[in-house]
């Protein structure tokens, strides 16, 4: 496979849902302006994170797949000749939602979705709120550009996800992702919170010898209940080779879209000598099928 040129969309969101898009198509342009191939855009990128309490209301800002997001990404992808990434609330039926990733292809198809498998529920993050667990399982989004390896922010922190798509042929892992401190953290407890962050993600890399795609927002975003002291998104998007090697990393605060080429033949190099796969003990793993051994 030949290198690809990846970029990442760090934004601020604000509750004009077309200031929101109109943001995500201008950096979509910058992109492939400096020759992205492939764009990925944060999870959630055309609303607030609206799971900071429980409110009915915010389902209407729910939309099936295909739909008028879908519809609109899809021409800048076929205009641009890019493949995209996108973070959507889906509408599946009445009151059934999840919280998908759609990959669109290069000619403006819809190549697949995966619906978020991991939801978290706690303060702040109420998303078993409003979304099913997905039901599509870990199965890699075939492309023009890779398999890619699509999982959504809470995913991140499970090996077991990491290791399904490696296991199922993907060629890259791609996390699109909405974490942030809590402003009333001291300092270092934010600061131990993004370590652990970008370890977990790296240390998916290394396990599986791929490369990792991580697209975080940034800014402030308030929590309307006042249950909270709101969220504030630490940015720190980031591409990491298959040995965890950091590629390109941004910032905590700023807007930005990161550009980085991924070498596809390291994987290959970083597999022979390191041969996790092969050295996996399958016939003594019957335990992780087990909630909990007692």
């Amino acid at each position: 496979m030949q290198p690809l040129i990846v970029a990442l969309v760090q934004q601020s969101c604000s509750v004009d849902r077309e200031a929101n898009i109109k943001k995500s198509l201008a950096a979509i342009r910058s992109a492939a302006a400096r020759g992205a191939r492939l764009v990925v855009l944060q999870e959630l990128h055309t609303s607030l994170y609206f799971c900071q309490q429980e409110e009915t209301a915010y389902f209407d800002g729910a939309e099936t797949i295909p739909g008028p997001s879908t519809e609109l990404f899809s021409a800048i992808a076929k205009e641009l000749g890019v493949v995209l990434v996108l973070s959507l609330f889906e509408r599946r039926a009445p009151g059934l939602y999840h919280n998908t990733a759609v990959v669109i292809e290069q000619d403006g198809s819809l190549a697949g979705r995966y619906r978020k498998m991991h939801i978290p529920d706690d303060p702040g993050y109420y998303e078993k709120f409003y979304f099913t667990p997905g039901d599509l399982g870990f199965n890699p989004i075939q492309t023009s550009v890779g398999k890619l390896g699509v999982l959504v922010c809470w995913d991140q922190w499970y090996p077991e996800a990491a290791r399904l798509m490696a296991l199922a042929g993907a060629d890259l892992l791609i996390y699109p992702t909405a974490i942030g401190w809590d402003p009333q953290d001291t300092a270092d407890e934010q600061e131990r919170q993004r370590n652990a962050w970008l370890t977990i993600q790296r240390s998916h890399a290394v396990a599986n010898g791929l490369p990792l795609i991580s697209v975080n927002r940034v800014g402030f975003e308030a929590d309307s209940s006042n249950q909270t002291a709101g969220a504030l998104f630490w940015g720190s998007s980031f591409v990491a080779g298959p040995q965890g090697e950091i590629l390109v990393q941004g910032g905590k605060e700023d807007e930005e879209v990161l550009i980085a080429t991924i070498d596809f033949n390291r994987s290959e190099q970083v597999r022979r000598i390191w041969p996790f796969l092969r050295d996996r003990r399958i016939d003594a793993y019957d335990d992780l099928n087990k909630r909990y051994r007692d």
